[in-house]
């Protein structure tokens, strides 16, 4: 019941197994774009089909045109984390960060930052020093509901490395992904728990909505998987943790949110996707039950694509929420839709070292974007 899984790192170690190369019958047209990244978590495709891909925990930025070729364009400071793109208005817009989940607020840095035509690169804002000032989830509660046994309360509160069995929002950012529309960024911060608005020209940073808690019911399973049994039947509200943004064709915002806490078979699939009105920040719940749901996408119709890391899949979704699977593939990690075709990143996730082997070399960086006939 970790807060935050650290954020992404604590990912690697689910339980879920990895899903076969593909599950249809029928192949997709799949083309490899790029190969050899490292932990490549977010994409964006600008025109011409040149794809800007982050390498998050190298905290790498690289460029990679339709004939494979890749330039790293910009690289962060060793330690610092470059998250979520979009490519704008012939720019580039990215996401850095560093000491998101490490527990000391005044560590916390992470920024909007823009990389010009010129190659010129120009900080725009700060979410660190709002997250200080403004903490937009401090009176939202987490944890086990009003009511809950003080039996249960003090079982939760042993486990090793749990959060408060009842809590708010504590200070922490994890500026994770972006979309614009205009002159207005739309920041999912997966430390936050929210969704910010960053007026562009300004630099400006304001809260459009603090996502709400994911409540699941602690089942025999799950009791017993935490070790306790005290705590079947209660409710504990979990964190939502965004981890993308997308803009649909009504100009609604899709997000996708991953449940705080471990993704294990004992707690099922906790994974949503939420639709939320950009003008007053109204939110709803569009669909859930997805296994770590970390990025997605939405066509020109409507529809859309969500990768679902340790599902081992991208989901398909229609306009009225009813879901197919679109491709089965290993580790997705981001998608993102342009002119009918799908184009994501895979084997996102770099292999943990044996711990029996402390002198083994470093992981071998295997992550890929690929382009997939829509």
């Amino acid at each position: 019941m970790k807060r935050k899984l650290a954020f992404i790192a604590c990912l690697a170690v689910t339980m879920v197994p990895a899903a076969p190369a593909f599950a249809s019958s029928q192949e997709p047209d799949i083309e490899v774009m790029a190969t050899g990244l490292f932990s490549p978590l977010h994409l964006a495709v600008g025109s011409g089909e040149s794809v800007r891909v982050s390498q998050d925990f190298a905290g790498i930025l690289t460029r990679v045109e339709p004939n494979g070729d890749t330039k790293d364009v910009y690289t962060a400071t060793p330690g610092w984390e470059v998250a979520g793109v979009e490519i704008h208005d012939s720019s580039t817009y990215f996401l850095e960060s560093v000491g998101a989940s490490q527990g000391d607020p005044e560590k916390l840095e992470g920024y909007l930052k823009v990389l010009g035509p010129e190659k010129d690169v120009r900080t725009i804002a700060s979410f660190a020093d709002f997250e200080r000032k403004h903490n937009p989830d401090a009176d939202q509660h987490y944890g086990l509901e009003d009511g809950t046994s003080e039996e249960c309360i003090a079982a939760i509160a042993s486990l090793p490395d749990a959060p408060p069995p009842q809590y708010t929002g504590i200070v922490d950012s994890h500026p994770y992904a972006l979309a614009i529309r205009n002159d207005t960024a739309y920041v999912a911060d997966a430390g936050m728990n929210a969704v910010l608005k960053v007026d562009l020209e300004s630099g400006k940073v304001s809260t459009l909505v603090v996502l709400p808690p994911r409540p699941a019911t602690i089942s025999k399973d799950v009791s017993e998987f935490l070790g306790v049994p005290e705590c079947t039947g209660f409710e504990y509200a979990f964190e939502p943790v965004p981890t993308d943004v997308e803009i649909g064709p009504d100009g609604w915002l899709y997000v996708t949110s991953l449940p705080g806490g471990p993704e294990v078979p004992e707690l099922g699939k906790r994974g949503a996707i939420f639709k939320i009105n950009p003008w007053n920040g109204d939110t709803t719940v569009w669909a859930d039950h997805i296994l770590s749901p970390t990025g997605l996408a939405v066509a020109d119709n409507g529809d859309v694509y969500v990768a679902s890391l340790f599902g081992g899949e991208i989901l398909k979704f229609d306009s009225r929420s009813e879901r197919s699977q679109f491709l089965a593939v290993n580790q997705p990690a981001d998608v993102e839709f342009r002119d009918g075709d799908v184009f994501a990143t895979v084997d996102a996730l770099p292999s943990e070292p044996d711990p029996s082997m402390p002198e083994a070399p470093a992981p071998k960086p295997e992550g890929r974007v690929i382009e997939v006939d829509g």
